[in-house]
């Protein structure tokens, strides 16, 4: 079973981000990139999978201009054998992502495609849901639990109301969990060896994809910063702040 892994290089999740001076994004200049939490889960639960034999290759996938091989090697020396880039735009939408893993995954005919539920820099949670739909594959979105059961996998769903069961048949999309796994740390000796592993690059149109502008970005704001708290002095003027100042009752 070959299982192929897209993954995103956001900023590092314990970096502060500021927004530029005109509004128009977020700046990540000089700031530290790390590999996408969600994804490192996946890429984690691909290699135990390889590890009970249940998998033959991982093969991860980004797409973004070449500054990604470097998040894309940190999965392979988590234990991915090998990666394909697919050089494009580091801004593009969901629905332009999953356009362009689905050409990836008609070359490649994996039976599991495995990727994170969303990243930390969008918080979208559509791109996995997106993908499964283009391919028209059954798909588990927030796997807390992946067991391979023959020609098909049985995944458990954390939803509003406990936890849920689904049996998939292969190939199908499955999209992680915070509860799934806990990643490794990537060894000396592993990273070493992840600088020659194959990594072949891909352009959008050899994929023969055509992307569209499905949306505009018209400003970013950073969040109103925090007021501070006020001390009453009894349970009536509690009372009356609430329902004259801040009117939730």
């Amino acid at each position: 079973m070959k299982i192929l892994v897209p993954v995103k290089r956001v900023v590092d999740a314990n970096v502060k981000v500021r927004v530029k001076a005109d509004n128009t994004n977020v700046d990540t200049a000089n700031l530290k990139m790390a590999l996408n939490p969600f994804c490192e889960i996946a890429v984690e639960e691909a290699v135990r999978l390889k590890e009970a034999g249940h998998a033959t290759e991982i093969v991860v996938v980004s797409i973004g201009s070449k500054a990604v091989q470097e998040q894309m090697r940190t999965a392979m020396a988590l234990g991915a054998d090998r990666g394909i880039h697919v050089e494009a735009d580091d801004e593009l939408p969901a629905l332009s992502i999953a356009k362009l893993l689905k050409a990836v995954q008609d070359k490649e005919q994996a039976s599991l495609i495995l990727l994170g539920k969303q990243s930390i820099d969008g918080d979208n949670n559509q791109t996995g849901q997106m993908l499964a739909a283009l391919m028209d594959a059954p798909q588990a979105t927030f796997a807390s639990k992946v067991v391979v059961d023959g020609n098909a996998l049985t995944v458990t769903r954390e939803v509003d109301g406990g936890l849920q069961t689904l049996k998939l048949p292969l190939p199908a999309v499955v999209t992680t969990d915070l509860r799934l796994n806990e990643p490794r740390y990537a060894k000396l000796p592993d990273i070493m060896k992840a600088k020659k592993k194959p990594l072949d690059t891909l352009t959008v149109d050899a994929l023969g994809v055509t992307l569209k502008a499905h949306q505009k970005l018209l400003s970013v704001n950073a969040p109103a910063a925090r007021q501070a708290g006020i001390k009453v002095a009894s349970v009536e003027e509690l009372v009356e702040k609430l329902k004259n100042d801040a009117k939730v009752i």
